[in-house]
């Protein structure tokens, strides 16, 4: 079965250059296989488009009204190609971005300025949500990834190390002493987080391998890392987060750093994921470059030394 654009595009080039060589000239193929699609393409529709003449070929009334739709329907085809070429090559368009609530907020956030001065024709929507996000059943064109990435489906480029901090306030080390020890921690309050693997509610983990664990308690447990960080500051417990979120809290000597006998996990690190083609759009390569560059040196994401 011979191609029905290309059938339309013989049609319409006979139709403008009078005769059916020049469409073939004009179309890069022969003269035979520019007639077979004419005669498909009259086949198909189940009526005669050209009358034809020793002299000149001509429309008939049901060519004449398939022009105007064929013509509409090329045209727009050709504007969709330029589209997708142009988006190939040029930082435009809507960027679909998904990041972490807390990293969205503290990290990505103050950043979109920035990066949509840096490039005018490009417009942002970001999501923030904590759950798993799929970017390809979910329309995203990239997302924010903190931790081990499991899906070999996507491309995943490492933006930032992601260290982990056993952090509380003075008013709480002052009012239940200081732990030493990870087994320590089992006699505190220890605020947990509902959507880490290493750091929940029931246990936190330790080591390179994480198999020093410990079954923790406390009054607080939540799905967002703000409101723990917050009570942590208030006194209600001990936290185990990573840098990013409570390191302007260290610095400001809201939290203090507890160091233990085990030192604490590191999550693979901070990732910007996307659906794994062949060459991303331009939009595509040009966040992940701005991210990369600028969380690359923002310093609260990289910590002199892993104090544990």
């Amino acid at each position: 079965m011979l191609d029905r654009i290309t059938s339309m595009q013989v049609f319409a080039r006979v139709a403008a250059l009078g005769s059916l060589s020049a469409a073939a000239r004009a179309l890069g193929m022969s003269q035979t296989m520019a007639t077979k699609h004419m005669a498909a393409l009259e086949q198909r529709l189940g009526t005669k488009l050209l009358h034809r003449t020793t002299r000149r070929l001509s429309l008939t009334e049901a060519g004449r009204n398939y022009l105007e739709s064929a013509e509409r329907i090329l045209a727009e085809i050709e504007e969709a190609d330029e589209k997708v070429s142009r988006d190939a090559v040029e930082v435009r368009g809507v960027l679909r971005l998904n990041a972490p609530v807390s990293f969205g907020i503290k990290e990505i956030g103050p950043l979109l300025p920035d990066l949509a001065k840096l490039h005018p024709e490009l417009s942002i929507d970001l999501g923030l949500n904590d759950r798993f996000i799929d970017p390809v059943e979910e329309g995203w064109d990239l997302i924010i990834r903190i931790g081990s990435l499991n899906d070999s489906t996507l491309v995943a480029r490492r933006l930032a190390p992601c260290p982990m901090f056993v952090c509380a306030a003075p008013s709480y080390l002052e009012a239940h002493g200081r732990p030493k020890k990870v087994a320590d921690l089992a006699n505190h309050s220890c605020l947990g987080y509902t959507l880490s693997r290493s750091a929940g509610v029931n246990r936190w983990s330790f080591g390179k391998d994480g198999k020093t664990q410990v079954a923790i308690s406390g009054p607080l447990k939540a799905n967002n890392g703000e409101v723990i960080l917050e009570s942590a500051v208030a006194g209600l417990g001990i936290v185990y987060q990573p840098y990013f979120l409570v390191s302007r809290e260290i610095e400001a000597g809201n939290l203090q750093v507890l160091k233990l006998d085990h030192p604490t996990m590191e999550l693979n690190g901070i990732f910007a994921v996307y659906p794994s083609d062949r060459r991303p759009p331009a939009k595509v390569r040009a966040t992940i470059d701005f991210l990369a560059e600028r969380l690359g040196k923002a310093s609260h994401l990289h910590p002199k030394s892993k104090r544990k």
